[in-house]
Formats: structure tokens, sequence, C-alpha cells
């Protein structure tokens, strides 16, 4: 599962939320399919210029994920290479398109685990809620503050006005 930073989790967020406003949902084409998605929140680049990078090379997002290198100058690749900078894994993001990682699944409850489909906008807002609020449950745990207890405590000073 990717990193739980904080670019990581508003990006799964801000996904969330574009999907949740009705934004065109189509799992069936690269740019506003699950990773078109994302890709859209993570490049800026709208559902038809992630479509035609992704038409110049062969196959959906699992395709392009498997055949994806960071050299070859294809567009796709450049658009992988974001996703992939901002801290999200080769791994993350095929799951994403099946909304299929295990870890993400387990923390769905179990009478909707089961009938989560990959291609049902609610089904995919479900998973990427609840990723980021995984990553948000791991970030906060992450986070240790310093004990104030040992600290001494501020002796209050009085001034006369006068």
């Amino acid at each position: 599962m990717a990193q739980p930073t904080l670019p990581i989790i508003q990006a799964l967020r801000d996904t969330a939320q574009r999907l949740a406003t009705q934004a065109p949902y189509q799992w069936g084409h690269m740019g506003s399919c699950n990773c078109g998605h994302l890709a859209q929140t993570v490049t800026r680049l709208t559902k038809a210029e992630i479509h035609a990078r992704a038409m110049q090379r062969y196959g959906d997002w699992e395709r392009q994920i498997i055949d994806y290198c960071p050299t070859s100058g294809l567009p796709i690749d450049q658009t992988i290479d974001e996703m992939l900078a901002l801290g999200f894994s080769r791994a993350d993001l095929t799951h994403l398109e099946r909304i299929s990682a295990p870890g993400i699944r387990a923390a769905i409850p179990f009478e909707r685990r089961n009938a989560l489909r990959h291609n049902q906008r609610d089904d995919v807002l479900l998973y990427l809620h609840t990723w980021a609020d995984l990553l948000e449950r791991d970030l906060l745990a992450g986070i240790s503050l310093p004990n104030f207890d040992a600290a001494p405590v501020p002796t209050p000073v009085l001034v006369a006005v006068g």
C-alpha cells in the first residue's frame, strides 16, 4: 500500500470527491475509469488527454502499468511517472483499477466487501475512502508528540500597570 503521506491521502480524497459529484465515470475509458480519475487528480490532465496518451500503446491500465518504462518517452509513461512520484506504487495502481488490494478490502464491512464491483462508481468511492482512511490512521499512528510532563512549568510574571 502507498506510504501514508498527506499528498497521497489528499489525492485519494480529491479523486473520491470528484467521483461523488457525478464526474463522468466509465470503467472502459482510460481517462474516466478508476486509475483515470486518480491520474486526473495527480496530473491535472483531462480525461481526454489521459485517454489519448494511453491509446498510444496497447492495453488497459493493468497492461500499461506492466509495460511501463520510465525512459520510453511515451506520454502514458509520463503520466504513470507523476503518479509514482507522488508515492503510489505500480501495485497500488493495478489494485485500484480492480479495487482489489487485500488490506483495503479487508477494512470494508464484510457485507459490502464480497459484493464489490470494480466498475461501479459507489464501490470505487467506498474503496477510495477506505484507502484514504487507512493511510490517515497509519499517518497519525506514526506521529509522536513530545512528553510535556517532564518540561518545567513556566512561572507567570506579573507586571504592575500604573
